[in-house]
């Protein structure tokens, strides 16, 4: 039985706000974004340039010592491929495949490091649990890979935009 994925679009239209805040931060050179009244200082968000980037990039996220230890996922080797189409990253349980698509009418959207972190949150997952993919815990898991990854600054700037767009955590 699969559990009601019901934050799916509350994820999707935050992580939208975040990825043009950091677009609009890439198009200006002012990396400075008002916050609730705080300045913050955003991060360089990685981009990629082939499915062979994405692959040298999410092996070495899952080889980090915080990360295996706090995931036992994360000993768990993935595989990146092209995906046709280009509305959608996807990760897929069985072979454990992450799927991006490549340049597609002028833009690369996909290729950037808050949708592959987004896309190893999925494969960070226990196995043994049947938890909404987009659900509380995920989402929790996927702001400690910003976190940790990209900076705290990242990881403020998406949880308040989860938050602002109703998204729960666990």
């Amino acid at each position: 039985m699969s559990v009601r994925d019901t934050q799916r679009a509350k994820v999707y239209d935050a992580e939208r706000l975040v990825r043009a805040m950091f677009d609009r931060a890439d198009e200006s050179g002012s990396r400075t974004v008002e916050i609730h009244g705080s300045g913050i200082t955003l991060p360089i968000e990685r981009r990629f340039a082939s499915v062979e980037s994405v692959q040298v990039y999410a092996d070495k996220v899952l080889a980090l010592n915080w990360i295996r230890a706090q995931w036992d996922r994360a000993s768990f080797p993935i595989r990146v491929r092209s995906r046709a189409g280009a509305a959608a990253a996807h990760y897929e349980a069985a072979g454990a495949v992450l799927a991006v698509p490549l340049h597609t009418g002028g833009t690369a959207w996909a290729l950037r490091e808050l949708v592959v972190l987004h896309e190893l949150a999925h494969h960070l997952e226990p196995a043994a649990v049947a938890l909404a993919s987009h659900g509380p815990e995920f989402c929790t898991r996927y702001v400690e890979l910003v976190d940790g990854v990209i900076g705290p600054e990242a990881a403020l700037v998406l949880r308040t935009a989860l938050l602002g767009c109703g998204v729960r955590f666990g």
